[in-house]
């Protein structure tokens, strides 16, 4: 198995001349580790004493605690180093000049994992815009994305669909590391803040979290494994139905259903239109929280077997379709609020293109969808051939 190490690693065996003599800031979660599982904040702490003057955390909170969109975290102050951390996802999603008052950089160490709708990224992007307004600097600490950086799967973000879930044109999958996509929103799309990377050392392209032997802490409360990571830039898209994505269960978005599913119905639709790498277990599960809670819902299990051939997006559409095509009268799109936006609906944010929604329902194949978005995916392909950091 390959030995990837981690931007901080790197930062802490090696110290670039550019952080020595800052005052800094960490934004991180509790999946900010090394491999052997101790917090980022403590070694950096440890490694440059009286540096580190200010922490900053993204949705779910400093411990990743909180479970769902629009559950906010208040500021606090770190139990272990005393000083105060500031969160991103509380009374402002954007870090004000006040927050930032304190520190010369903001190192940035989370696990991304490689979907558009993901917020950590939009909360980086937030804390960039602010670094370039106070004149600070932000410093990436790369991490593997765990979807692999080789696939590039779905439409672009239209502007009319930009919110916290995504700000700018780029796919769903998006096969970029978190420093590669803060290189693209710097250069490409006119942040322009002194940025900093300190790459990986051992990651490729092709790699899956399970190739890179680094363990695995959960980004967020769903998603507590490299499993559930895989399956979400397409089973996210059940949050914006009225279909459980699997919140409230120990398997959410491998897990989707509702009490009004036709498990041989959908069965058959999934068998005439399989998508490669993935096969569908039927299963009923009971959610403790979020929809259809405390009711038993009929559904199934995606389990991945080709991660290479298993594409996603595309899979989570064609299931989409067929319970579009099935259950026309139970299945229903969730409506607003969703992510503090309280007029446009929660599928258009997520997919990025509300007029894929009505293509969606008049059932266009996906294959005619894939192809309509073609031209626009391969440009964007070749647009993020400028900020790769990591080959084959």
């Amino acid at each position: 198995m390959a030995r990837v190490k981690t931007g901080l690693e790197r930062l802490l065996a090696d110290p670039p001349a550019w952080i020595h003599g800052r005052r800094l800031g960490l934004l991180c979660n509790p999946a900010s580790i090394d491999r052997r599982f101790r917090h980022s904040r403590l070694l950096i702490a440890e490694r440059f004493p009286r540096a580190l003057r200010a922490l900053f955390s993204p949705q779910h909170g400093f411990f990743a605690e909180k479970q769902d969109n629009m559950v906010e975290s208040d500021d606090l102050l770190d139990p272990a180093l005393s000083i105060p951390v500031f969160s991103l996802y509380g009374r402002t999603r954007i870090p004000t000049p006040e927050m930032f008052a304190e520190i010369d950089l903001l190192l940035v160490d989370l696990q991304d994992v490689g979907t558009r709708v993901y917020t950590f990224a939009m909360s980086l992007a937030y804390c960039m815009e602010t670094a370039a307004a106070c004149g600070k600097t932000v410093a990436l600490l790369d991490r593997p994305n765990p979807v692999g950086g080789r696939a590039v799967e779905g439409n672009l973000l239209r502007a009319d669909c930009a919110s916290f879930v995504g700000r700018f044109p780029i796919p769903m999958r998006h096969g970029l590391s978190l420093a590669e996509l803060a290189l693209l929103f710097n250069t490409r799309f006119g942040i322009g803040c002194e940025l900093k990377v300190v790459p990986m050392s051992g990651w490729r392209r092709g790699m899956f979290f399970a190739d890179t032997g680094l363990p695995w802490v959960a980004p967020s409360p769903n998603l507590p494994t490299p499993a559930s990571a895989l399956v979400y830039p397409g089973q996210v898209l059940w949050e914006g139905t009225n279909v459980s994505e699997g919140r409230g269960t120990t398997q959410p978005f491998e897990l989707f259903g509702a009490p009004y599913f036709s498990l041989p119905a959908i069965e058959a639709e999934w068998t005439a239109n399989a998508a490669a790498g993935a096969l569908l277990r039927p299963v009923v599960f009971e959610p403790v929280s979020q929809k259809w809670q405390g009711r038993p819902c009929r559904g199934f299990q995606i389990h991945v077997t080709d991660p290479e051939r298993y594409a996603p997006y595309a899979t989570t559409l064609r299931l989409i379709q067929a319970v579009l095509r099935r259950h026309p009268q139970e299945f229903a799109w969730r409506p607003p609020p969703y992510e503090y936006e309280h007029e446009r609906m929660p599928i258009d944010l997520l997919i990025g293109d509300r007029f894929l929604r009505r293509r969606l329902e008049e059932l266009e194949p996906v294959e005619s969808l894939e192809a309509s978005w073609r031209g626009e995916l391969e440009g964007f392909i070749a647009l993020r051939q400028e900020v790769l950091l990591y080959g084959e």
